[in-house]
């Protein structure tokens, strides 16, 4: 039986996917040199496909759970800034602590580190959604499991150069190392959406994850020649609705032609 926790679930999932593959990009003909914007173009358009999935998923539960009929376009251009429950750190900008003000160029070394943290992650929740109950969100996580491998070897690839190259180039993985892993503790905060899933079956409790992705973590990380920071306090909130002040902007980029031409086919 479909329940609102099961609708909730399966588009946080959705909405990660789609607002990480909307900032990778943002790269897109930027950048840092021809492979790479090619690799962060495949690695979005992997992570919008995952999205469509889901949303489309999404979507059956939705009909059978409130009859309501969406398409993937009704979740991704139609629902406002507090209806998304993505990750804080997925929406971030390219720039971080070493950014002067908020127009400042954007910092492969953000970047990198951000698909890191995420794809290290998703690799061992993709492979414990292939146990779910909900049989066509396993098929989803065997699709995007394959897809994710690859996004962590590129991103620990990179990280590792990064650590373990320049001064300059160490300074900055750093730099994004201690800004971005703050976030990550909202990767494991349990809460009613995740307890339910739980306890159906559908998904893991995010917190049974956390030892292996934290030793995978800090294998690369030493590798690099980087140090994790000190464990921070605060928990973030995107994944209630509670978002920072980069989300707004970004879903105007994004929805804007959408809500300008509702209904448009081409």
């Amino acid at each position: 039986m479909t329940t609102p926790q099961h609708l909730s679930y399966v588009l946080r999932l959705a909405d990660n996917a789609l607002i990480l593959g909307q900032r990778n990009s943002e790269w897109c003909s930027q950048g840092p040199a021809l492979e790479e914007d090619i690799a962060l173009a495949n690695i979005s358009l992997d992570l919008i496909g995952q999205a469509r999935l889901l949303y489309s998923h999404a979507a059956t539960l939705d009909e059978a759970l409130n009859g309501a009929r969406k398409t993937e376009d009704s979740y991704a251009y139609f629902r406002a800034e507090r209806e998304f429950a993505n990750y804080t750190l997925v929406e971030l900008p390219h720039f971080g602590p070493l950014a002067g003000t908020a127009r400042a160029e954007r910092d492969y070394a953000v970047t990198i580190t951000r698909n890191f943290l995420y794809s290290a992650l998703m690799g061992h929740l993709w492979t414990a959604l292939q146990s779910s109950t909900d049989t066509h969100l396993a098929a989803i996580a065997a699709k995007s499991l394959k897809e994710t491998r690859y996004h962590l070897t590129h991103a620990a690839d990179w990280l590792i150069r990064f650590g373990d190259g320049t001064e300059e180039s160490h300074r900055r993985a750093q730099a994004a190392l201690d800004y971005l892993m703050p976030y990550t503790r909202e990767f494991f905060a349990a809460d009613a959406v995740e307890t339910a899933v739980a306890a159906a079956g559908i998904g893991p409790l995010m917190a049974d994850l956390q030892p292996a992705w934290q030793a995978d973590v800090a294998a690369t990380v030493a590798q690099a020649t980087l140090t994790l920071p000190s464990e921070a306090k605060h928990i973030t909130t995107g994944k209630h609705g509670e978002h920072s002040e980069h989300m707004g902007y970004l879903l105007s980029e994004m929805q804007s032609l959408a809500r300008q031409h509702p209904g448009a086919t081409w």
